[in-house]
C-alpha cells in the first residue's frame, strides 16, 4: 500500500511538471517575441557577450555579486553593469517596423547592429518559483540592436530567428538604447588606478626625474608613525606639515585615468617614452604589493595659449601615464593627478599649493 502511493506521488509530480513544461511551450505567440526583448530577474544574469559589425567584442563574467570582468583580464566599471542590467530590464517595444521601411532596417541591422547575447541561471525544474532544481548556465537571449529611430527616442532592434524588428525604447526615457549596447573596451573598463585606503598603505614614494631635490618616500608604521625623507640623500624629516600629508595619503583612495587607447601607434609609445618623465609613482601596500606609474608631458594638441597668447609648450590639462604592471599608457588629468604628485617642499610646508606643470 505504501509502494503505491509514492508511486501516486511520482506520478502526479511529473503529471504537474509535464503541464509546466506543455504550458511554457504552447504560449510562444507574437505577444512574447515583442516583449521578449526584456529580462525579467538581472540578478541571475552570469554572462553577457556583445560584439559590433567592426570586431570588436566585449565578454562579462560575474565574478562575484557586483563585480564583473571584462574579457577575462580587465575589471568591469561596477556603474556601467548596473546600467546595462538595468537597461535590459526596461526594455519595452513600441511597435513592429513598419512595411515602407522594412528593408532598409534589415539592411542596417545586418550591417551596423551589435549582437547581444545573455546567459543566466536558471533551473531545469521550476514549479511556480517555488519549487527549483537542478541550475544551470543557459543562453536565453539573442537580439540585434541597431541605430536610433529617425526621433532618436528609440532603437531597432531584432530578436534572433526572428524577422521581424521592433522599434524598442525605455519607458520614461527620452533617447534611444543603442548607445547603452557598445561593444568598444574602452567604454566599459574600470578606470581605477589607485584605491588604497590609508589603513592599506604601507609606503608611497613620488620621484621628480625633472626635480631630483623634491623626490621623497613616505613610510607609515601604523596608523599613526609616519617616516618621510628625499630620497638621493636619505634626509629624515620629523618637522612636517601633518595636515598635507594626511591630505597626500588620503588622495589614493580614488584615483583614475581618464582615457585609454583603442589602437596606439607603436612608434608613438616610443617617442613619449623617450621624455624624461614628470612623475614615477610608486606605491607599496600591507601586503608587499607594488603599482608603478609613470607619467609624461603630452603635446599642447589644443593648441591653448596663456593669458598673453603664447602657446604652452605642453598640454596643461593632461598627461601620459604608464601603468607599469599592465604595461598599458593611458591619459590622466593634471586635476586628478595633482593631489598625489605634491613635491617634497609643499608636505614640509615650504610652499603654497602649486600644479606640477
Amino acid at each position: 500500500m505504501k509502494k503505491n502511493k509514492g508511486v501516486l506521488i511520482l506520478v502526479l509530480l511529473l503529471l504537474v511538471v509535464a503541464i509546466v513544461l506543455i504550458f511554457n511551450n504552447e504560449s510562444g505567440t507574437l505577444k512574447d517575441e515583442i516583449s521578449a526583448f526584456a529580462i525579467d530577474d538581472t540578478a541571475s544574469v552570469t554572462k553577457i557577450y556583445m560584439a559590433d559589425m567592426k570586431g570588436n567584442e566585449v565578454l562579462f563574467n560575474e565574478v562575484r555579486p557586483g563585480k564583473w570582468s571584462l574579457n577575462d583580464s580587465l575589471i568591469a566599471r561596477p556603474e556601467g553593469i548596473k546600467l546595462l542590467l538595468s537597461t535590459m530590464s526596461k526594455l519595452a517595444v513600441k511597435a513592429p517596423v513598419s512595411k515602407s521601411s522594412y528593408n532598409t532596417v534589415i539592411k542596417r541591422l545586418a550591417t551596423t547592429s551589435v549582437k547581444v547575447e545573455i546567459y543566466q541561471m536558471v533551473f531545469r525544474i521550476n514549479l511556480f518559483n517555488v519549487l527549483k532544481l537542478f541550475p544551470h548556465e543557459k543562453l536565453t537571449k539573442v537580439y540585434y540592436v541597431g541605430s536610433a529611430t529617425p526621433n532618436n527616442l528609440g532603437s531597432f532592434m531584432l530578436m534572433e530567428g526572428s524577422d521581424i524588428p521592433f522599434v524598442v525604447y525605455l519607458p520614461g526615457f527620452k533617447g534611444y538604447v543603442s548607445a547603452r549596447f557598445t561593444a568598444y573596451i574602452s567604454d566599459w573598463r574600470d578606470h581605477t588606478i589607485f584605491a588604497h585606503l590609508p589603513s592599506q598603505i604601507s609606503s608611497i614614494q613620488v620621484e621628480f626625474p625633472q626635480e631630483p631635490v623634491e623626490s621623497f618616500r613616505l613610510d607609515k608604521y601604523g596608523d599613526y608613525n609616519l617616516k618621510l625623507k628625499q630620497l638621493g640623500t636619505g634626509m629624515a624629516f620629523d618637522g612636517f606639515d601633518t595636515t598635507r600629508v594626511i591630505d597626500f595619503i588620503n588622495a589614493f583612495r580614488n584615483i583614475r585615468f581618464e582615457t585609454s587607447f583603442q589602437k596606439i601607434d607603436p612608434n608613438h609609445i616610443d617617442s613619449i617614452m623617450s621624455q624624461i618623465p614628470v612623475n614615477i609613482i610608486q606605491l607599496t601596500d600591507v601586503s608587499g604589493q607594488t603599482q608603478k606609474i609613470i607619467t609624461y608631458r603630452r603635446a599642447n594638441l589644443m593648441q591653448a595659449s596663456d593669458l598673453e597668447g603664447n602657446l604652452h609648450p605642453y598640454d596643461v590639462d593632461r598627461l601620459y601615464a604608464l601603468i607599469t604592471d599592465k604595461d598599458e599608457l593611458v591619459i590622466v588629468q593634471y586635476f586628478v593627478f595633482d593631489p598625489i604628485t605634491r613635491p617634497l617642499s609643499f608636505l614640509l610646508g615650504n610652499v603654497v599649493e602649486r600644479r606640477g606643470k
